[in-house]
């Protein structure tokens, strides 16, 4: 029996950014692309605070319990993400420029 691939989403090298070690750096690789209209609203608004490819990241605090909220340090910059929020950022840990 064949199956057809209706366009599911390329595997990652990395993880996503929740599943990302705090302190680690990391450099985004892509945020992914939902189908719903607050999906996309959402995505929106992470590219344009600046979850772009080839930006370093990483997590520098989490709530208890359940690590939520995430604090992320992108560029001289703090953001507090909700998990569901930080699963949609494809992330490779290392970064060569951060700090």
């Amino acid at each position: 029996m064949q199956t057809k691939d209706f366009g599911a989403a390329p595997a990652h090298p990395g993880l996503r950014l929740d599943q990302l070690p705090s302190h680690q750096w990391a450099t985004v690789l892509d945020v992914a692309r939902p189908e719903s209209a607050d999906g996309r609203e959402l995505v929106l608004r992470l590219t344009e605070i600046g979850f772009v490819p080839g930006e370093a990241v990483r997590i520098v605090a989490s709530g208890i319990p359940g690590r939520e909220p995430i604090a992320v340090r992108l560029g001289h910059t703090t953001f507090a993400l909700r998990r569901h929020e930080a699963a949609l950022i494809h992330v490779v840990p290392g970064a060569e420029n951060h700090g």
